[in-house]
Protein backbone atom coordinates (compact mmCIF):
# COMPACT_ATOMS: atom_id res chain seq x y z
CA UNK A 1 0.00 0.00 0.00
CA UNK A 2 2.85 2.37 0.84
CA UNK A 3 4.42 1.62 -2.54
CA UNK A 4 1.16 2.50 -4.27
CA UNK A 5 0.89 5.78 -2.35
CA UNK A 6 4.51 6.60 -3.14
CA UNK A 7 3.98 5.84 -6.84
CA UNK A 8 0.82 7.97 -6.93
CA UNK A 9 2.57 10.94 -5.26
CA UNK A 10 5.57 10.60 -7.59
CA UNK A 11 3.33 10.55 -10.65
CA UNK A 12 1.39 13.54 -9.38
CA UNK A 13 4.18 15.81 -8.08
CA UNK A 14 7.30 14.44 -9.70
CA UNK A 15 10.41 12.77 -8.24
CA UNK A 16 10.46 15.10 -5.23
CA UNK A 17 6.79 14.54 -4.47
CA UNK A 18 7.30 12.51 -1.25
CA UNK A 19 9.67 15.20 0.04
CA UNK A 20 7.09 17.91 -0.64
CA UNK A 21 4.39 15.91 1.13
CA UNK A 22 6.56 15.36 4.21
CA UNK A 23 7.50 19.03 4.29
CA UNK A 24 3.86 20.06 3.93
CA UNK A 25 2.84 17.78 6.79
CA UNK A 26 5.57 19.28 8.95
CA UNK A 27 4.35 22.81 8.20
CA UNK A 28 0.75 21.82 8.96
CA UNK A 29 1.75 20.27 12.29
CA UNK A 30 3.78 23.37 13.18
CA UNK A 31 0.82 25.63 12.35
CA UNK A 32 -1.46 23.47 14.50
CA UNK A 33 0.91 23.58 17.47
CA UNK A 34 1.80 27.29 17.15
CA UNK A 35 -1.49 28.76 18.48
CA UNK A 36 -1.35 26.49 21.51
CA UNK A 37 2.10 27.84 22.35
CA UNK A 38 1.53 31.51 21.56
CA UNK A 39 -1.88 31.88 23.18
CA UNK A 40 -1.25 30.18 26.49
CA UNK A 41 -3.17 31.43 29.48
CA UNK A 42 -1.25 34.00 31.48
CA UNK A 43 -0.11 33.28 34.96
CA UNK A 44 -2.29 35.16 37.52
CA UNK A 45 0.83 36.61 39.14
CA UNK A 46 1.95 38.02 35.77
CA UNK A 47 -1.47 39.58 35.25
CA UNK A 48 -1.25 41.21 38.68
CA UNK A 49 2.21 42.65 37.95
CA UNK A 50 1.08 44.02 34.59
CA UNK A 51 -1.99 45.60 36.19
CA UNK A 52 0.11 47.29 38.88
CA UNK A 53 3.09 48.39 36.77
CA UNK A 54 1.44 48.66 33.36
CA UNK A 55 4.50 46.97 31.86
CA UNK A 56 6.98 49.52 33.29
CA UNK A 57 9.41 49.67 36.18
CA UNK A 58 8.98 52.64 38.53
CA UNK A 59 11.07 54.36 41.14
CA UNK A 60 9.94 55.59 44.55
CA UNK A 61 8.38 58.72 43.04
CA UNK A 62 6.39 56.75 40.48
CA UNK A 63 8.57 57.80 37.55
CA UNK A 64 9.15 55.21 34.85
CA UNK A 65 12.71 53.92 34.85
CA UNK A 66 12.75 51.73 31.76
CA UNK A 67 10.47 51.35 28.79
CA UNK A 68 10.38 48.20 26.72
CA UNK A 69 12.70 45.25 27.09
CA UNK A 70 12.44 41.73 25.81
CA UNK A 71 9.47 40.66 23.75
CA UNK A 72 7.50 38.33 26.01
CA UNK A 73 6.29 36.17 23.12
CA UNK A 74 9.82 35.73 21.79
CA UNK A 75 11.18 35.26 25.29
CA UNK A 76 9.26 32.00 25.51
CA UNK A 77 11.49 30.62 22.76
CA UNK A 78 14.73 32.06 24.17
CA UNK A 79 16.42 28.67 24.19
CA UNK A 80 15.83 28.41 20.43
CA UNK A 81 16.36 32.07 19.48
CA UNK A 82 19.49 32.75 21.56
CA UNK A 83 22.89 31.07 21.23
CA UNK A 84 23.58 28.86 24.21
CA UNK A 85 27.30 29.59 23.95
CA UNK A 86 27.99 32.71 26.03
CA UNK A 87 30.89 33.84 23.84
CA UNK A 88 28.82 33.59 20.67
CA UNK A 89 25.92 35.41 22.36
CA UNK A 90 28.22 38.23 23.49
CA UNK A 91 29.68 38.60 20.01
CA UNK A 92 26.25 38.83 18.36
CA UNK A 93 25.05 41.28 21.00
CA UNK A 94 28.12 43.49 20.46
CA UNK A 95 27.55 43.45 16.69
CA UNK A 96 23.92 44.50 17.16
CA UNK A 97 24.97 47.27 19.56
CA UNK A 98 27.43 48.56 16.97
CA UNK A 99 24.55 48.54 14.48
CA UNK A 100 22.45 50.67 16.85
CA UNK A 101 20.16 47.96 18.27
CA UNK A 102 20.59 48.12 22.05
CA UNK A 103 17.35 46.64 23.37
CA UNK A 104 17.36 43.54 25.55
CA UNK A 105 15.53 41.49 22.96
CA UNK A 106 17.72 42.49 20.01
CA UNK A 107 19.42 39.08 19.82
CA UNK A 108 16.10 37.24 19.94
CA UNK A 109 14.58 39.53 17.32
CA UNK A 110 17.60 39.07 15.05
CA UNK A 111 17.42 35.27 15.16
CA UNK A 112 13.64 35.33 14.79
CA UNK A 113 14.02 37.50 11.67
CA UNK A 114 16.52 34.99 10.28
CA UNK A 115 14.16 32.09 10.99
CA UNK A 116 11.02 33.83 9.70
CA UNK A 117 12.59 35.15 6.49
CA UNK A 118 14.38 31.86 5.86
CA UNK A 119 11.15 29.87 6.19
CA UNK A 120 9.15 32.40 4.14
CA UNK A 121 11.61 32.40 1.26
CA UNK A 122 11.87 28.62 1.51
CA UNK A 123 8.09 28.32 1.20
CA UNK A 124 8.17 30.64 -1.82
CA UNK A 125 10.78 28.39 -3.40
CA UNK A 126 8.62 25.30 -2.77
CA UNK A 127 5.58 27.02 -4.29
CA UNK A 128 7.63 28.03 -7.34
CA UNK A 129 8.87 24.45 -7.72
CA UNK A 130 5.31 23.13 -7.62
CA UNK A 131 4.05 25.70 -10.12
CA UNK A 132 6.97 25.67 -12.56
CA UNK A 133 6.64 22.94 -15.21
CA UNK A 134 9.23 20.21 -15.84
CA UNK A 135 12.01 21.24 -13.47
CA UNK A 136 14.75 18.70 -12.99
CA UNK A 137 15.78 17.37 -9.62
CA UNK A 138 18.87 19.56 -9.36
CA UNK A 139 17.03 22.73 -10.43
CA UNK A 140 14.19 21.99 -8.02
CA UNK A 141 16.57 21.62 -5.09
CA UNK A 142 18.36 24.85 -6.01
CA UNK A 143 15.04 26.67 -6.46
CA UNK A 144 14.12 25.73 -2.88
CA UNK A 145 17.48 26.14 -1.12
CA UNK A 146 18.72 29.37 -2.71
CA UNK A 147 15.72 31.55 -1.66
CA UNK A 148 15.83 30.00 1.84
CA UNK A 149 19.54 30.83 2.16
CA UNK A 150 18.93 34.39 0.93
CA UNK A 151 16.16 34.90 3.47
CA UNK A 152 18.29 33.48 6.29
CA UNK A 153 21.33 35.68 5.57
CA UNK A 154 19.37 38.84 4.71
CA UNK A 155 19.14 40.10 8.36
CA UNK A 156 22.87 39.48 8.80
CA UNK A 157 23.64 41.50 5.68
CA UNK A 158 21.37 44.31 6.91
CA UNK A 159 23.11 44.42 10.30
CA UNK A 160 26.56 44.48 8.68
CA UNK A 161 25.51 47.35 6.45
CA UNK A 162 24.18 49.24 9.47
CA UNK A 163 27.47 48.68 11.30
CA UNK A 164 29.45 49.96 8.33
CA UNK A 165 27.23 53.04 7.93
CA UNK A 166 27.47 53.92 11.63
CA UNK A 167 31.25 53.46 11.66
CA UNK A 168 31.61 55.78 8.67
CA UNK A 169 29.37 58.38 10.33
CA UNK A 170 31.27 58.18 13.62
CA UNK A 171 34.65 58.39 11.88
CA UNK A 172 33.52 61.45 9.91
CA UNK A 173 32.24 63.34 12.94
CA UNK A 174 34.91 62.37 15.45
CA UNK A 175 37.49 65.10 14.53
CA UNK A 176 34.83 67.83 14.80
CA UNK A 177 33.66 66.47 18.16
CA UNK A 178 37.25 66.52 19.47
CA UNK A 179 37.66 70.17 18.47
CA UNK A 180 34.41 71.05 20.24
CA UNK A 181 35.40 69.02 23.30
CA UNK A 182 38.75 70.82 23.42
CA UNK A 183 36.96 74.20 23.36
CA UNK A 184 34.67 73.11 26.22
CA UNK A 185 37.54 71.81 28.36
CA UNK A 186 39.63 74.93 27.79
CA UNK A 187 36.60 77.03 28.75
CA UNK A 188 36.69 75.46 32.22
CA UNK A 189 34.20 72.60 31.92
CA UNK A 190 34.96 69.14 33.25
CA UNK A 191 35.25 66.16 30.93
CA UNK A 192 31.76 64.94 31.87
CA UNK A 193 30.18 68.32 31.13
CA UNK A 194 32.17 68.62 27.89
CA UNK A 195 30.91 65.22 26.69
CA UNK A 196 27.29 66.19 27.42
CA UNK A 197 27.68 69.51 25.58
CA UNK A 198 29.36 67.84 22.59
CA UNK A 199 26.60 65.24 22.36
CA UNK A 200 24.00 68.01 22.35
CA UNK A 201 25.75 70.11 19.70
CA UNK A 202 26.58 67.36 17.18
CA UNK A 203 23.25 65.51 17.31
CA UNK A 204 21.89 67.25 14.22
CA UNK A 205 24.96 66.32 12.14
CA UNK A 206 26.21 63.03 13.59
CA UNK A 207 23.41 61.32 15.46
CA UNK A 208 25.21 58.00 15.96
CA UNK A 209 28.24 59.67 17.59
CA UNK A 210 25.93 61.82 19.74
CA UNK A 211 24.19 58.68 21.02
CA UNK A 212 27.52 57.12 21.99
CA UNK A 213 28.62 60.27 23.85
CA UNK A 214 25.27 60.45 25.64
CA UNK A 215 25.65 56.87 26.78
CA UNK A 216 29.11 57.66 28.14
CA UNK A 217 27.70 60.67 30.01
CA UNK A 218 24.80 58.67 31.49
CA UNK A 219 27.07 55.87 32.67
CA UNK A 220 29.39 58.37 34.34
CA UNK A 221 26.39 60.01 36.04
CA UNK A 222 25.26 56.62 37.28
CA UNK A 223 28.55 56.24 39.15
CA UNK A 224 30.24 53.69 36.93
CA UNK A 225 34.04 53.71 36.95
CA UNK A 226 35.27 56.28 34.43
CA UNK A 227 38.00 54.04 33.00
CA UNK A 228 35.49 51.20 32.54
CA UNK A 229 33.07 53.58 30.84
CA UNK A 230 35.72 54.79 28.41
CA UNK A 231 36.84 51.24 27.59
CA UNK A 232 33.25 50.22 26.93
CA UNK A 233 32.88 53.28 24.69
CA UNK A 234 35.84 52.18 22.56
CA UNK A 235 34.59 48.59 22.40
CA UNK A 236 31.05 49.62 21.39
CA UNK A 237 32.24 51.80 18.53
CA UNK A 238 34.84 49.32 17.23
CA UNK A 239 36.89 52.09 15.56
CA UNK A 240 40.65 52.35 15.97
CA UNK A 241 40.67 56.15 16.28
CA UNK A 242 38.22 56.06 19.20
CA UNK A 243 40.12 53.22 20.88
CA UNK A 244 43.30 55.31 20.67
CA UNK A 245 41.42 58.33 22.03
CA UNK A 246 40.19 56.26 24.98
CA UNK A 247 43.76 55.13 25.65
CA UNK A 248 44.94 58.76 25.63
CA UNK A 249 42.26 59.80 28.15
CA UNK A 250 43.00 56.84 30.44
CA UNK A 251 46.72 57.57 30.39
CA UNK A 252 46.07 61.26 31.03
CA UNK A 253 43.87 60.42 34.03
CA UNK A 254 46.35 57.83 35.34
CA UNK A 255 49.45 60.01 35.17
CA UNK A 256 47.70 63.26 36.11
CA UNK A 257 48.57 65.20 32.94
CA UNK A 258 46.38 67.92 31.48
CA UNK A 259 43.38 66.61 29.55
CA UNK A 260 43.31 69.82 27.48
CA UNK A 261 46.87 69.24 26.24
CA UNK A 262 46.08 65.61 25.37
CA UNK A 263 42.94 66.67 23.52
CA UNK A 264 44.80 69.39 21.63
CA UNK A 265 47.46 67.00 20.35
CA UNK A 266 45.02 64.25 19.50
CA UNK A 267 42.53 66.62 17.80
CA UNK A 268 45.31 67.91 15.56
CA UNK A 269 46.26 64.35 14.71
CA UNK A 270 42.66 63.49 13.86
CA UNK A 271 42.40 66.49 11.53
CA UNK A 272 45.54 65.36 9.73
CA UNK A 273 44.17 61.83 9.41
CA UNK A 274 40.91 63.14 7.97
CA UNK A 275 42.84 65.10 5.34
CA UNK A 276 44.88 61.99 4.55
CA UNK A 277 41.71 59.91 4.14
CA UNK A 278 40.27 62.53 1.76
CA UNK A 279 43.50 62.52 -0.27
CA UNK A 280 43.47 58.73 -0.37
CA UNK A 281 39.93 58.70 -1.76
CA UNK A 282 40.89 61.35 -4.32
CA UNK A 283 43.89 59.28 -5.46
CA UNK A 284 41.72 56.17 -5.83
CA UNK A 285 39.19 58.00 -8.00
CA UNK A 286 41.16 57.87 -11.34
CA UNK A 287 41.66 54.13 -10.95
CA UNK A 288 37.96 53.58 -10.31
CA UNK A 289 37.04 55.74 -13.31
CA UNK A 290 39.29 53.74 -15.63
CA UNK A 291 36.83 50.86 -15.92
CA UNK A 292 33.92 53.19 -16.60
CA UNK A 293 35.96 55.05 -19.20
CA UNK A 294 36.84 51.81 -20.97
CA UNK A 295 33.23 50.61 -20.96
CA UNK A 296 31.44 53.81 -21.98
CA UNK A 297 34.01 55.86 -23.93
CA UNK A 298 36.17 53.37 -25.80
CA UNK A 299 33.40 51.42 -27.64
CA UNK A 300 31.73 54.57 -29.09
CA UNK A 301 35.15 55.86 -30.13
CA UNK A 302 35.95 52.61 -31.93
CA UNK A 303 32.55 52.70 -33.64
CA UNK A 304 33.16 56.25 -34.86
CA UNK A 305 36.69 55.52 -36.12
CA UNK A 306 36.35 52.01 -37.51
CA UNK A 307 32.63 51.94 -38.33
CA UNK A 308 32.84 53.67 -41.76
CA UNK A 309 35.68 51.40 -42.84
CA UNK A 310 33.81 48.27 -41.76
CA UNK A 311 30.69 49.49 -43.56
CA UNK A 312 32.70 50.18 -46.74
CA UNK A 313 34.33 46.75 -46.65
CA UNK A 314 30.98 45.05 -46.10
CA UNK A 315 29.42 47.03 -48.99
CA UNK A 316 32.24 46.11 -51.37
CA UNK A 317 32.06 42.45 -50.43
CA UNK A 318 28.28 42.40 -50.78
CA UNK A 319 28.45 44.11 -54.19
CA UNK A 320 31.02 41.70 -55.54
CA UNK A 321 33.74 44.30 -55.67
CA UNK A 322 37.40 43.68 -54.83
CA UNK A 323 40.30 45.53 -53.35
Amino acid sequence: MLDQINTYITDLLGPLGPLFVIGGLGVVLALIALPAVLFQKKDPLSKLKEANNNGLSHDANGKALRIGGKNQKLDRFAQFLEPQNQEEYTQIQLTLIRAGYRSKGAVQTFHFAQFALGMSFLAMGVIYTLIAPDLGTQKSILAVLIPGSIGYYLPKYWVQRRVQTREEEISSGFPDSLDLMLVCVEAGQSLDQAIIRVAKEIRSSYEALAEEFEMVAYEMKAGKDKIKVLRDFGERCGIQDISSFVTVLIQSATFGTSIADALRVYAEEMRDKRVMRAEEKANKLPTKLTLGTMLFCLPPLLIILIGPSVYGIATNLGGGGGF
